[in-house]
């Protein structure tokens, strides 16, 4: 819509299956802001889902996640370095933010 002004610019990231490390954003750095996750498990036994700060893991879902569609609030800045996601064979993750 010409005009009209949004509060935020959010991004989004498609994480396909067997993903490691997947940077979100061209570069990512340090702030970018990872709004949510949306996780779609098609495979339960290899469900495995990391969000990744720099090196530290914030969140891990584990395999044997029931099939399904999973909307996750994330809503924090990095604090050391680019957002990443690994995924396992049986899901895939749409990440939503501001990533540089």
């Amino acid at each position: 819509m010409s005009g009209v002004s949004y509060p935020y610019e959010y991004a989004y990231e498609a994480v396909a299956a067997s993903q490691t490390n997947q940077v979100l954003g061209p570069t990512g750095a340090t702030q970018d802001y990872l709004h949510r996750i949306v996780v779609a498990v098609a495979t339960a036994a290899t469900s495995t889902v990391s969000v990744i700060d720099g090196s530290t893991t914030i969140l891990a879902i584990p395999a044997n996640t029931p099939i399904g569609v999973y909307s996750i609030e994330i809503n924090a800045c990095s604090a050391t370095g680019a957002w990443k996601i690994t995924t396992g064979a049986g899901v895939t993750v749409l990440a939503v933010g501001i990533f540089s």
